[in-house]
Order: C-alpha cells, then structure tokens, then sequence
C-alpha cells in the first residue's frame, strides 16, 4: 500500500507543476487551483507513504519520476524541445534513483 500512495504522490505532483505552467504565472483561476490542490494531495500522500518507508529513496523516486513525469508532460503538452542532453539528464536521474534504493533499502523497521 506505501508504494500505491507513492505513485498517487507522484502522478498528483506532476499534475500539480504541469499546471503550474500551464497557469501562467498562477494569473489563471483553474490551472491554479490544480496547482494548490495537486501540491497538497501529493504532500499528503508522501507524508502517508513515509510512514512505512524510508525517507532517502523515497524522496529520490519521488523526485526523479516527478522530473521525468514534468519532462515528457512538458513535451507532450507544451511542445517542449526534446535534446539528446535532456534525454541523457532524465536517465541518469533514473540510474540515480535505482542505485540508492540498491544501496539504502525502502523498508524501515
């Protein structure tokens, strides 16, 4: 169940920045709203899920799938540029994210 929480944290997340661009500069009502809404429920979500998982690798999938989730969310909505660069970023947070949890273990107690 900590790991269904996670993802809802996640996709709630990315929801609420994808609105945050899509607000433009929170001057338009309902991209805002998402934005505040989907921040809160996500932080609430992670709050639940950290209560049975550990903080550190939790965070950093938490982050790095929030920042790829943001990346192809800009890409397919905004027609954000797509740069070999960029690719390279999003994996190696991605390679980030599995070497913690191969080193730090996600189950506390």
């Amino acid at each position: 169940m900590p790991y269904v929480l996670l993802a809802l944290a996640i996709v709630s997340e990315v929801a609420a920045t994808l609105s945050l661009r899509g607000s433009e500069g929170l001057s338009k009502a309902g991209p805002t709203v998402v934005v505040v809404i989907g921040y809160l429920v996500s932080f609430a979500l992670l709050a639940k899920a950290l209560t049975a998982l550990n903080v550190g690798p939790v965070y950093a999938i938490w982050s790095a799938l929030g920042t790829v989730g943001a990346f192809v969310g800009g890409v397919m909505l905004f027609d954000e540029p797509v740069r070999p660069l960029t690719i390279a970023g999003a994996g190696i947070v991605v390679v980030g994210v599995v070497v913690m949890n191969l080193g730090g273990g996600v189950s506390h107690g």
